[in-house]
């Protein structure tokens, strides 16, 4: 039998309908009959999965019919090996999230990518071509997706995501060839291609800790990029990565944007954000501002949303300071 902490986190995962954490937990359940010596049974569950995983594939982001005939292609790229996961997801404009609170520089560069992007075709009368290849870095929980789907979402293109923790599988040799086929299929059709945390091949070949297979594949990665000429699309990295990264990496791309963490007045709007469909007691928001200096954007979300679930469960009628001072508190703990 399945242990009983794993069979919670399956039905979880089932009823909030998490598709990448199904399909994770799909796999350490396999591995976990393999290992009691269920051997048929694994290898029974391995061919369930292997064979509806195309079907799959194309249901978990949107119906086949919502997504355009020319995408559907990517589902016919090979999945990982070791994970049994697709290389690449295709996330429905609905789900995309693209309200972002940024400083105002920052701010003004994302909105400089989508207006060279509406008035692309201007710009190539002119023989000048739009920022195509982004790259966007800094530290875990800044908003490196939420930037690649606010971008998405601003553009008009679908946006591909490319899982690169299951392309770097155990089989090194498939690696490079994997890269190249997402990429040629990326290439024919406008998307917003996304290589989310790109620095898990593309760590600098200067690293004598990594094998020489992975520095290969760092060379094909950056010749692949060198070569990509989107079709009326944008590729977007992100990585939280930025002095290990390849230096040859950086120079690949047209614009290379930090996100930054929250700033007080960014802090405050998040903060406010959240609570919005919730009602707010008398706060100190400059005290609570002050207690969450340093705070990714990711953690204050975090914040609020624990505080608000704190009211609603201790049945008061609206968050208050109280409530925000004990998530705070609990945060740094959980992440640190």
């Amino acid at each position: 039998m399945m242990k009983a902490e794993l069979l919670k986190r399956f039905f979880k995962a089932i009823a909030s309908s998490d598709v990448v954490a199904i399909d994770k937990l799909t796999y350490l359940v396999i591995q976990e009959e393999r290992k009691k010596g269920h051997t048929l049974l694994a290898e029974q569950l391995e061919n369930i999965t292997k064979s509806n995983q195309q079907d799959n594939f194309t249901n978990r982001s949107q119906p086949t019919s919502l997504i355009p005939k020319q995408l559907q292609t990517f589902s016919e790229l090979p999945t990982s090996k070791r994970s049994l996961l697709p290389l690449v997801t295709i996330i429905q404009r609905e789900n995309l999230r693209h309200h972002m609170v940024l400083p105002e520089n920052i701010e003004k560069r994302f909105r400089r990518i989508e207006r060279e992007y509406a008035a692309r075709d201007r710009l190539a009368h002119y023989g000048l071509r739009y920022r195509q290849k982004i790259l966007l870095y800094g530290s875990p929980g800044c908003g490196k997706t939420l930037g690649a789907e606010r971008l998405a979402w601003n553009t008009g293109l679908p946006l591909i995501k490319v899982r690169f923790d299951a392309m770097v599988s155990s089989y090194l040799g498939e690696t490079a060839s994997n890269l190249r086929l997402v990429f040629e299929d990326a290439a024919k059709y406008p998307c917003l291609l996304f290589l989310d945390e790109c620095d898990s091949i593309a760590k600098s070949r200067q690293d004598n800790q990594e094998v020489g297979e992975i520095k290969r594949v760092v060379n094909t990665f950056l010749q692949i990029l060198d070569e990509y000429e989107p079709s009326s699309g944008l590729l977007v990295a992100a990585t939280n990565l930025n002095k290990s990264l390849d230096t040859a990496l950086w120079r690949r791309f047209d614009d290379l944007i930090e996100v930054p963490k929250p700033g007080a007045k960014e802090l405050e709007i998040i903060l406010k954000d959240t609570l919005s469909a919730v009602e707010i007691g008398a706060i100190n928001w400059l005290a609570i501002v002050k207690q969450m200096e340093g705070f990714s954007a990711a953690q204050v979300v975090r914040v609020a949303q624990d505080a608000a679930k704190r009211a609603i469960l201790e049945r008061e009628d609206l968050v208050i300071q109280e409530h925000l001072e004990e998530a705070i508190k609990e945060s740094k703990v959980s992440w640190n």
